[in-house]
């Protein structure tokens, strides 16, 4: 499914032109949803934490009982080789993505020996600094370790982030605020969610219900350094009501702007603006 332009494909060892075939019908990937995937950004000529996210993309497949099998380090020099291919103004989505190829003796059970890797480059623009969102509240919730391999970037969870997102847009929201297992905030449908009040933030502590973002931790390292009061605790949806800013965070759009959750409105305030370009300031000063 491609959303942007430009594509280019690593597979096998090479790069090629193109959104290329790379699995095949009878894969476990294809069949039983054994893949895993990252996504970093290149933006005016910065990839931001690439190392990182090449990093997770390997905890990922481990957790979905994938054998990674590229280094860190090599894909990040794989990407940079990739990325060589296009302009220092493009906006290009990144990602690195594992699936099983083969079965043990049931086929439900990727063989670890057998997995196959890719790396797809998307050019797909930034969204523009206006942009903002509204959320709406869902009835479908984040899972646990326990019943979903949350631990992971996995492709298999994101259906369940589909039913948020259609269950919302029907009532004319654009994305979802959602609720853990056992009812507080873990984030929204796409993206880590954040609030301020009283000059301080807050986002949702990481209890193993949602990937807490590369993103994420920058923003909050970012803050701490800049001398922000930053809180990583437990919060419920009146806490959001009661909010002065909210936004939320992610790879594909860095920071987001909530301007209303059901019938309560937010402004895209001071904090917001500051974050956004703190982020850009640390990304150019780390290269």
């Amino acid at each position: 499914m491609a959303v942007g332009t430009h594509i280019r494909t690593y597979f096998n060892g090479a790069w090629h032109d193109g959104d290329v075939p790379i699995m095949k019908a009878a894969d476990h990937g294809s069949w039983l949803g054994s893949g895993v995937f990252d996504g970093a950004r290149m933006v005016n000529g910065l990839v931001p934490d690439l190392d990182l996210h090449c990093a997770r993309v390997n905890r990922s497949a481990e957790a979905l009982m994938l054998t990674p099998t590229v280094s860190t380090d090599d894909m990040v020099a794989i990407i940079r080789d990739g990325l060589s291919a296009y302009g220092p103004g493009d906006a290009v989505y990144i990602r690195p993505m594992y699936w099983g190829v083969d079965g043990d003796s049931t086929a439900i059970v990727p063989a670890p020996d057998s997995t196959a890797f890719a790396i797809c480059l998307e050019q797909i623009p930034m969204a523009p600094p206006e942009a903002s969102v509204t959320l709406g509240y869902t009835r479908f919730r984040r899972p646990t370790l326990e019943n979903a391999v949350v631990n992971a970037k996995a492709g298999c969870l994101y259906p369940n982030n589909a039913r948020m997102l259609r269950d919302v847009r029907a009532r004319g929201f654009q994305n979802a605020l959602v609720a853990d297992a056992i009812g507080n905030v873990a984030e929204s449908a796409t993206a880590n969610v954040f609030m301020v009040r009283d000059g301080e933030v807050f986002t949702p502590v990481a209890n193993g219900t949602f990937l807490a973002g590369i993103t994420r931790a920058r923003h909050l390292a970012n803050m701490r350094a800049d001398g922000i009061t930053a809180h990583e605790c437990v919060l419920d949806f009146a806490d959001f009501e009661q909010a002065d800013e909210v936004f939320l965070t992610g790879n594909m759009s860095k920071i987001t702007p909530v301007t209303g959750i059901e019938d309560r409105s937010y402004q895209v305030g001071p904090v917001t603006r500051r974050l956004r370009d703190m982020y850009w300031d640390w990304a150019a000063s780390a290269g």
